[in-house]
């Protein structure tokens, strides 16, 4: 089964890349030429580096490998979907553009049929035969543009125009679309407020501030620098407590510990503290919590602290399940006590249902990206209970955040990072 699902995705990929080669290379070149080799040059190189990024991530190729590819491949295969998109679109106006261009075109005047001159009305007897009609004299009209006519080969046929007018307001809208979206992660994310009330929560603890980040994903596109960002952001608030919920990063320590180094600057009354994510356990997640440890963060390895307001517990990510190090629940919370107010701290927000089942006020967590590339949204709202945003599930609530960077492309459409304070409100206040 899995093999067939290779095939299939292979073939699903191929075929799409073959439809827009189509309509952006072969449909808007007049014939066979430099133009035409050179677009079909690119078709292939271009996703060809694609995989090769993905493939260099996940099989963990030398560093300077995956950030020669994962600039290329990565935005390509961004711009690759919105070029798809908008050639999909395209195809509803290509037919209303050549109707237009019909009724636009002006209608040919008539050839009246030539009238041979009778010799003996015309020429008087022993006379000169007169000369020939020279065409585009006044005597004689021009003869009428033929298919084979020069004037004709020389103006691009109307299907020709209709499919460059497509295939370039289709790259137009990818191009600008993509770059906006890239330019959105890169500049850093921005800061998101939102205030949660709970109800066990003291008065004296009213307006504590919780920076929560997610899905930083450092790695060989977004690195050192991007991290600095990052920061400098949550600093900028300046919160009572700072939670790192999952996917830091996509590598190993040994080639992103340099990039992760400012995390060492966060400041926070209570301190930073920080769960794996599911990238963590493709990336060597024992190895990560101990440098997080190092940097001055505090891992919640399914463990609670008890601050003096309410219980900041935290658990591992699903993925750990694979290497023995999954979520225990029971082991974060099932001592603890219930009239105190709880904060969860779970990457992925399908651990909703077991913290209402111990009794969690609230869930912070982040994994969705908000679906980063829209339409993946669409996709992302159904696999995940709450896609992004704060929801009530019973006597529990849920915040998810969008996250501060990208996975693949570093690029988001519809989708935009944050870092976002949650400002919890005490009912007794």
């Amino acid at each position: 089964m899995v093999i067939v699902f290779l095939l299939a995705a292979v073939a699903a990929l191929v075929g799409l890349h073959w439809y827009v080669w189509r309509r952006l290379v072969r449909d808007t070149t007049a014939g066979p030429g430099l133009a035409r080799r050179v677009g079909t040059v690119v078709f292939v190189a271009l996703p060809v580096m694609m995989v090769a990024a993905l493939a260099a991530e996940r099989g963990g190729a030398p560093f300077w490998l995956q950030r020669t590819l994962a600039w290329p491949g990565f935005l390509w295969l961004a711009l690759f979907i919105y070029l798809g998109l908008a050639l999909i679109a395209g195809e509803l106006v290509r037919p209303l553009l050549r109707r237009f261009l019909e009724r636009r075109r002006p209608a040919e005047a008539p050839v009246p049929p030539s009238v041979p001159l009778r010799r003996a009305e015309t020429v008087p007897a022993g006379a000169p035969e007169p000369p020939e009609a020279v065409p585009g004299t006044p005597d004689t009209p021009d003869t009428p543009d033929t298919p084979d006519s020069p004037r004709l080969l020389a103006a691009p046929s109307r299907r020709l125009f209709v499919s460059r007018v497509v295939a370039g307001a289709a790259a137009a809208t990818a191009v600008g679309t993509v770059g906006y979206g890239t330019y959105g992660v890169v500049r850093g994310p921005r800061v998101k407020r939102v205030t949660v009330p709970l109800a066990k929560l003291p008065r004296g603890a009213h307006g504590f501030r919780i920076a929560v980040v997610s899905d930083i994903h450092l790695g060989p596109v977004l690195g050192r620098g991007f991290a600095q960002k990052v920061v400098d952001t949550i600093n900028s608030t300046q919160p009572d407590l700072i939670a790192v919920v999952g996917d830091l990063v996509d590598g190993s320590v040994k080639d992103l510990g340099p990039a992760a180094a400012p995390l060492a600057q966060l400041r926070a009354r209570h301190g930073a503290f920080f769960v794996t994510g599911n990238h963590e356990y493709f990336s060597g997640a024992e190895e990560w919590v101990e440098e997080v440890r190092r940097l001055g963060l505090r891992p919640l390895e399914n463990a609670r602290v008890e601050l003096p307001a309410f219980d900041l517990a935290g658990v591992n990510d699903i993925a750990g399940e694979s290497e023995g190090q999954g979520p225990d629940f029971t082991k974060a919370l099932g001592d603890r006590d219930t009239s105190r107010a709880s904060v969860l701290l779970a990457h992925q927000p399908v651990q909703i249902h077991d913290a209402v089942d111990f009794g969690v006020d609230l869930q912070l967590s982040g994994h969705t990206h908000g679906g980063q590339l829209w339409p993946g949204n669409l996709v992302a709202d159904l696999a995940n209970p709450t896609l992004a945003g704060l929801e009530r599930y019973g006597d529990t609530q849920l915040y998810v955040s969008r996250g501060a960077g990208a996975w693949g492309p570093p690029t988001r459409v519809g989708a935009p990072s944050d870092i976002t304070v949650v400002e919890l409100a005490s009912r007794q206040a």
